[in-house]
């Protein structure tokens, strides 16, 4: 039976980390490549450090790159949005600065062993991008259903970025982390029992072992603490809430200056916290072919739908899949014990309700669109749908489950 009296914890990063600043210039390569060609092959890794920003990979793009040769300008377009990117999140410093870092641009074509797999050919249907194995999860602990601990921390640094943005925090500076950890009573969070956030800020707001200056501490902290308040439900943080502002003290440097950056390192702060199984595959830089990528979306979607129509309090879902094979090699669903169906019913009916091959996932979501770059901070769950953005959140699916089982 599983337990309903615990503490749990889930962290966070802001777009400033510099992980996460590699997932998002990843994935505005990604949203150029699909804007010039919807049907364009990325695989897109980023590294960043001090002053230097690289991209590694293969990719495929009517317009952009055809026949081992890039059209003229496209190189000049992938740095420009390169330099954008980290623009946006707003590195100007002197240890990453987007106009004065160096660019190297290391991408290539795509293996035509890997295409032969995945492209459609006569008979052949769409393969997947790659084997592997991909999770999707949903609670309702929280009105995003999604883990309480992660919900929180995503928002608290969200937060802090929008105020640094708007210039309400002016002594902030893009790198942050934070971390959330609750207690559970009967399987609901009922209050927070530690909160950590670690952010970088302008000269002089640190206070740790007599060095610093105590009173821009103190506004530093008061903010922080401001924010915990705002962002967790009432009476969360309490009296006995253990708090860690800046923990280590001064952070002045950070970002890719203080410590490197590499796309894919954060896959646990972009899906479930820790709440759930995860199948090792990072989302961003692919191209929605990459079913680490596209069926990590739908399982979301599917075990979203699962618990918006009440069938279950929680829900898991796995598929995996084989390079080159079209069909899902397996479909698994766990409710937990919280459910008010049989698992194997649901694993029987979704893919009536859902095409699992590769092809049938993005066209049922809509995925073969510039619709990544906002995936790449503060998680690619919870967050509402907009337009073309986030389609895995809706639950346009409930009716139909409701019906089917």
């Amino acid at each position: 039976m599983a337990r309903s009296d615990y503490i749990f914890t889930s962290e966070s990063v802001s777009e400033g980390h510099p992980d996460k600043v590699a997932d998002q210039i990843s994935d505005a390569i990604v949203d150029l490549f699909l804007s010039k060609d919807p049907e364009a092959r990325i695989a897109c890794e980023t590294l960043t450090t001090t002053q230097l920003v690289v991209l590694a990979g293969e990719i495929r793009c009517k317009g952009v790159y055809e026949n081992g040769a890039w059209a003229p300008g496209a190189l000049d377009e992938i740095e420009k949005t390169v330099r954008e990117t980290v623009k946006r999140i707003g590195y100007a410093q002197d240890g990453f600065h987007w106009e004065e870092f160096r660019f190297e641009n290391n991408l290539h074509g795509q293996s035509a062993h890997i295409a032969q797999g995945v492209d459609e050919a006569g008979n052949k249907d769409e393969g997947a991008g790659d084997q592997g194995i991909m999770f999707g999860y949903a609670t309702d602990e929280t009105p995003d259903l999604m883990p309480a601990t992660l919900d929180y921390s995503h928002k608290i640094l969200a937060r802090l970025a929008a105020d640094r943005h708007s210039g309400a925090a002016p002594f902030l500076e893009p790198d942050s982390k934070s971390q959330v950890t609750l207690r559970y009573a009967g399987g609901v969070p009922v209050e927070a029992t530690a909160l950590v956030v670690s952010t970088q800020h302008a000269p002089g707001y640190f206070w740790h072992g007599g060095e610093g200056d105590p009173d821009k501490f103190k506004i530093l902290h008061d903010y922080v603490m401001g924010v915990f308040k705002d962002v967790l439900p009432d009476g969360f943080v309490t009296e006995k809430t253990a708090i860690h502002v800046n923990p280590t003290g001064r952070f002045e440097i950070g970002g890719p200056d203080g410590d490197a950056g590499l796309t894919g390192r954060k896959i646990i702060v972009d899906t479930y916290g820790g709440a759930s199984p995860h199948g090792g595959g990072a989302f961003s830089g692919k191209d929605p072919t990459k079913v680490d990528r596209s069926a990590a979306y739908i399982t979301r979607y599917l075990a979203k739908n699962i618990v918006a129509a009440g069938l279950a309090k929680r829900c898991t879902i796995q598929l995996s899949y084989a390079i080159g094979v079209a069909e899902p090699l397996s479909l698994y669903v766990d409710l937990h014990g919280t459910g008010t169906v049989d698992e194997a019913k649901l694993e029987t009916v979704i893919p009536q309700l859902v095409r699992l091959t590769p092809k049938g996932i993005r066209e049922h979501l809509g995925l073969n669109k510039p619709i990544y770059s906002r995936t790449a901070a503060y998680g690619h769950f919870g967050r509402k749908p907009e337009g073309d953005f986030f389609p895995w959140e809706k639950t346009d699916l409930v009716a139909k489950l409701k019906a089917a089982v």
